[in-house]
């Protein structure tokens, strides 16, 4: 059995995102191109969803949570790299 190098994989990955958000089909695209499997939330549909990217300073889409515990406010590749690095 083959261990797996790259460990980014393993980070769960949310994407908060909006029906007409082209800089959310981009970060999309990005996870999908890297084999991360993410999950995408409406924020259009979730209320609580909104809140909770309010709280961490987040007012536009998309935002993505990363491990859990890890906010990036819109698709910031360079930041999103450096997180799933770590």
């Amino acid at each position: 059995m083959r261990a797996d190098k790259n460990p980014k994989r393993t980070k769960s990955v949310i994407i908060f995102t909006t029906p007409s958000c082209g800089v959310c089909t981009r970060a999309k695209s990005y996870f999908k191109s890297k084999e991360i499997a993410f999950k995408s939330i409406d924020l259009s549909t979730n209320p609580q969803a909104q809140q909770d990217c309010k709280r961490h300073g987040c007012k536009e889409s998309p935002v993505i949570l990363i491990g859990g515990t890890r906010w990036v406010c819109g698709f910031d590749e360079k930041k999103i790299e450096m997180i799933l690095k770590s």
